[in-house]
């Protein structure tokens, strides 16, 4: 069950960073889950390295740390698809 949620939690966070990033419409269901999952590891390690807390589970606060993590991702990854 808890691979589920993260299903979801990934999808939720991953479809908001792809609209805050304008790149909604180039992205499917699958890479919104992919990028708000690696987006939530992404975010954690940055809030941890602030000296706050990352994703604690599914509430607000995770969710907030999930969206900026994909949004640092979706960033970086724009940088490098520009260079080729």
């Amino acid at each position: 069950m808890n691979w589920i949620v993260w299903i979801i939690f990934g999808a939720l966070a991953g479809w908001i960073a792809s609209i805050i990033m304008g790149k909604n419409k180039k992205m499917g269901a699958i890479a919104n889950i992919v990028v708000g999952i690696v987006g939530a590891f992404i975010g954690g390690y940055i809030m941890e390295f602030f000296g706050a807390q990352g994703v604690t589970g599914f509430n607000l606060p995770s969710l907030l740390v999930a969206i900026v993590g994909a949004v640092v991702l979706l960033f970086v990854l724009g940088l490098f698809s520009r260079r080729r």
